[in-house]
């Protein structure tokens, strides 16, 4: 049989909306022709941190700028922090044109935050591409919500269809709460990914199939993927080089070489469509395939310091500090709380509230809560993780930084970046702290 290699010529149009066809929005897609790639941009949203399965060749702390790799990124966002993020490249990248959730650990092990962002970036952006990337593991559950958001494009990594071969790539599968490793994991991870593949179709949604060429363990049974894998009505497969990495089981073997990709590729054409011009995407990826913006960890970085509030019926914002200059006081040290507003004449100092006496324990952050009631966020130089979610949990944002209190109204009121935001592990907060700067009591 004739290799199917996919290379369209066909170059989209600017604006698909929701009602274009799928092969219009296929077309416009840089993963799914080779031609659109020079053109179309695609940003990958990094919300999904957890993983559910433990892959041989996989290891997402090791993160280098200079790399392109799956599985990495330089920061994560929430999904609030991410569609900000989005609408910023959106003007600074021309024809951005998908939007990717691809990790950097499995979408839906972070199903909860992927469907958050994806239902805030269609609000904001409801003519462009949305796409995932999954194992496929807790997928299914998901397909018909996915499909309501108007994602068009679902790749599935499956590197074997035999449990034999699938127990040699993974250490473990987690699955409702349990662990299964060995030929039960793998059985039961293979079967979860086949049987989203016609759930997929059946949405109308378009199905890659991403295998792994690791040399000694599958680079024969790929083709026996793609057969399978298009029985079942996939679209197109991607046979990727493995990426030797790290502190991972395959970290000593050794990339397979040009020949061995060209054999699996043309047998594994006999069956599906072969993506011919893989760039191997971080999960942070942003612009075109093989050109990624540069400033995007640096972006990021900002991004993931941005914080949402509540602003309805809190036009106040409190700060501890020594002298009403800086903010220069821990939490649990502040005796008293400076409340200010914003006018039209820049930021005024309303009164000085006494806070809650220490001790207490947990009491003692309700109690601020409720003297702060009418303060949307309150700035301090540090604070423990229980003040800190007692108080985020009562609407009252906790931020911790240094520097100017101008600096910090400004971020708060106008969403403007905090340059001196406290780094996360600059303050080491006890549980015995009584104003001592140990801690928050």
């Amino acid at each position: 049989m004739e290799s199917k290699i996919i290379e369209s010529n066909s170059l989209p149009l600017e604006g698909l909306g929701e009602s274009a066809p799928l092969m219009e929005k296929g077309a416009a897609h840089p993963c799914f022709n080779k031609e659109a790639k020079h053109t179309n941009a695609r940003v990958h949203l990094p919300v999904a941190p957890k993983c559910n399965i433990q892959c041989g060749y996989c290891n997402r702390k090791f993160d280098c700028v200079n790399e392109s790799r799956p599985g990495v990124t330089s920061s994560i966002l929430k999904p609030f922090q991410a569609v900000e993020y989005l609408k910023d490249l959106d003007k600074r990248i021309p024809n951005l044109v998908v939007i990717g959730i691809a990790g950097p650990g499995d979408p839906f092990a972070n199903a909860e935050e992927t469907l958050e962002t994806m239902r805030r970036a269609k609000a904001e952006f409801p003519d462009k591409i949305f796409c995932l990337s999954t194992n496929g593991l807790e997928l299914e559950p998901h397909i018909d919500e996915i499909a309501k958001l108007d994602v068009t494009h679902v790749t599935i990594t499956i590197n074997a269809v035999d449990p034999t071969i699938t127990a040699k790539v993974y250490k473990w599968v987690r699955f409702n709460k349990k662990i299964y490793k060995g030929l039960e994991g793998a059985t039961l991870l293979m079967e979860r990914q086949l049987a989203c593949i016609p759930k997929l179709k059946a949405a109308g949604i378009t199905v890659k199939i991403n295998s792994i060429i690791i040399p000694g363990i599958n680079e024969d049974h790929i083709p026996e993927v793609a057969r399978k894998c298009a029985e079942l009505g996939a679209d197109v497969i991607n046979c990727i080089p493995l990426i030797p990495t790290v502190d991972t089981d395959f970290a000593e073997l050794i990339e397979p070489d040009a020949k061995t990709v060209f054999r699996v590729r043309t047998l594994s054409s006999d069956f599906l469509p072969i993506m011919s011009h893989c760039a191997r995407c971080r999960a942070d990826a942003a612009g075109l395939l093989g050109q990624d913006m540069s400033e995007t960890h640096t972006l990021l970085k900002e991004y993931a310091s941005r914080f949402e509030i509540v602003t309805e019926g809190r036009p106040y914002v409190a700060v501890a500090t020594n002298e009403g200059l800086l903010v220069n006081q821990h939490l649990g040290e502040a005796s008293n709380l400076h409340i200010y507003r914003q006018t039209p004449n820049g930021f005024k100092l309303v009164e000085t509230r006494e806070a809650p006496p220490t001790g207490g324990g947990d009491r003692r952050w309700l109690e601020m809560a409720k003297v702060l009631s009418d303060c949307r966020a309150i700035l301090v130089s540090g604070a423990g993780q229980n003040p800190k979610s007692m108080l985020n949990s009562c609407n009252l944002y906790v931020l911790e930084m240094t520097g100017l209190i101008d600096e910090g109204l400004e971020g708060i009121y106008n969403n403007k970046v905090i340059r001196s935001i406290a780094k996360p592990d600059s303050f080491k907060c006890g549980s015995g702290c009584k104003g001592t700067a140990k801690g928050c009591g």
